[in-house]
């Protein structure tokens, strides 16, 4: 059986190879000859609190250590070194929502924190209790079942510990598909991607997991609450709302009804070159403006499109897909073309497996190993999404680009590479992701990711640009967070802690202060 990495991305079978390491870190300067190795579990303290054998928890030290930090750069640099923090005094397994309670119950009594734990791979500290006094992970992936299919709806009442992959085995047979695909779908849950906001793989209309909720069913530490069915409601604030990106601050998500798609039938692809960004993203924003919705529309910098091997000469590239579960699709993949000519794009010949869109589909997969590798030879790595208006997408590419690149020099003494591409698109503007890859100076990695953390997080702030457009806040972000939100909100949302959370032990520090 596959097993899951304990300090790293993904499975242990897929790791990058010592010499795939140094051949990934080839292009920066001053590293080392040779990787870290794959660290050992380390030695843990033992559990500071008992807990009733009644309960469903593990105190083994591979379920500790795998549960104490995420997946974030950070997170993968301290785990080689085997500091692993203060890891979680055990780790409930629930199976049932009974099992929730019960377990929620005793935290608030014996004053032991709780951090709701999915596929753990969150990638901004959301899974880490960076607080005093003992902690429970809770992992959630015992509640992994699809409960009720509604056919005439389309919609389906599934459990919140359900990860992708599972999920969609159960909705396979029934030929339909809920059609949300994160970069981290094959470990992460139904219940995660509800309470980060996640947003999916489809560039244009239903990519954000809000779009597909129907209701929901929270558990609180004073009580269960679940929304009722609705296609839609205006009566008063929405009660899924309070929910969805509170990030284990106000409550268990333990099941919800989605709203699920027929799976598709038709697809096709194409992709494009342009000179420049400039032309590139007004061929985008008029794709984005056209109700034609291509299911991928991928814009990749030049760096980006180098870095996956999509181009090899300077160019920007442009992935495009469109699916259907009723209709050929290729008159609109035609229409959409038509609009990446007349912005001065250059539609690359069909392909049979070996094109752009398949060169950039590999890399995008493989990454988050590749990023553990690097970690491995001390490169600083970092990635940060973010999402602003049309009107302020040129300013905000070029100057993220020049800023953050002048930072990563300053810190590291060497220029590094920033890379940039389009994650998803909307008629209003579109959500760009960067890339950070720069040369560390071993044992200073943390600090020099930091540095440059920073930085990214200011500039953005100063563009208006939003902290995050689907990596969540959780502890990393919060400062961008702060920032972003209207204070009276703020104030909302810490009455709503109180009064949901009055022992204060749901995931504390993440989106407001620790009672």
């Amino acid at each position: 059986m596959t097993e899951r990495s304990w300090w790293g991305w993904g499975t242990t079978d897929r790791e990058l190879r010592d010499d795939e390491c140094v051949a990934a870190a080839a292009g920066l300067p001053g590293l080392p000859a040779r990787p870290r190795p794959v660290p050992s579990l380390p030695d843990l303290p033992a559990p500071r609190v008992a807990v009733p054998a009644s309960l469903s928890v593990s105190t083994t030290p591979f379920a500790r250590a795998s549960h104490a930090l995420g997946k974030a750069y950070r997170d993968v640099v301290r785990a080689l070194t085997g500091d692993v923090g203060a890891p979680p005094d055990a780790v409930g397994s629930p199976r049932s929502e009974a099992d929730v309670v019960a377990l929620l119950d005793w935290a608030a009594s014996a004053g032991v924190a709780v951090v709701p734990f999915g596929g753990g791979s969150s990638v901004v500290g959301g899974v880490e209790f960076r607080g005093e006094g003992p902690w429970l992970s809770l992992d959630l992936t015992g509640l992994d079942r699809v409960l009720e299919i509604d056919r005439v709806s389309r919609a389906a009442r599934i459990q919140g510990g359900a990860l992708g992959p599972v999920l969609e085995d159960q909705l396979r047979p029934h030929g339909l598909t809920l059609r949300h695909f994160p970069q981290s779908f094959e470990f992460s849950t139904l219940g995660g991607w509800l309470a980060t906001r996640a947003g999916g793989h489809y560039a244009t209309l239903h990519t954000h997991i809000d779009d597909l909720v129907e209701s929901m069913r929270v558990v609180t530490p004073v009580g269960i609450s679940e929304s009722w069915r609705l296609p839609g409601s205006g009566a008063g604030p929405s009660p899924d709302r309070l929910f969805l990106g509170s990030e284990g601050t106000l409550g268990v998500i333990t099941e919800a009804w989605m709203r699920l798609q027929d799976r598709p039938r038709f697809k096709a692809s194409a992709s494009a070159a342009f000179a420049d960004m400039t032309a590139a993203m007004s061929a985008v924003r008029a794709i984005s403006q056209a109700a034609l919705y291509p299911a991928n529309c991928r814009l990749l910098d030049p760096g980006e499109a180098a870095l996956s091997g999509a181009a090899t000469t300077g160019e920007c590239v442009l992935v495009l897909g469109v699916e259907s579960a009723f209709h050929p699709v290729e008159d609109r993949l035609s229409e959409l073309l038509d609009l990446v000519r007349d912005s001065g794009g250059s539609i690359a010949p069909p392909s049979q497996g070996s094109g752009p869109a398949d060169a950039w589909r590999s890399t995008f997969l493989r990454m988050p190993y590749v990023r553990d590798g690097l970690a491995r030879m001390s490169a600083v790595v970092e990635t940060f999404e973010t999402a602003c208006t049309w009107d302020r997408a040129d300013e905000l590419y070029a100057t993220v680009r020049a800023e953050v690149a002048a930072a990563v020099e300053e810190v590291t003494g060497a220029p590094g590479m920033v890379n940039c591409r389009f994650t998803h698109v909307y008629p209003d503007g579109p959500a760009p992701y960067f890339t950070v890859i720069a040369a560390g100076r071993p044992g200073s990695e943390l600090a020099m990711w930091d540095d440059v953390k920073v930085a990214a997080m200011e500039v953005l702030g100063r563009l208006g640009a939003t902290i995050t457009h689907h990596h969540a806040v959780g502890r990393d972000h919060r400062p961008g967070y702060d920032r972003q939100r209207p204070e009276p909100f703020a104030a909302a949302l810490r009455a709503a802690k109180a009064a949901l959370d009055p022992a204060g032990v749901l995931n504390p520090g993440v989106l407001i202060d620790p009672v």
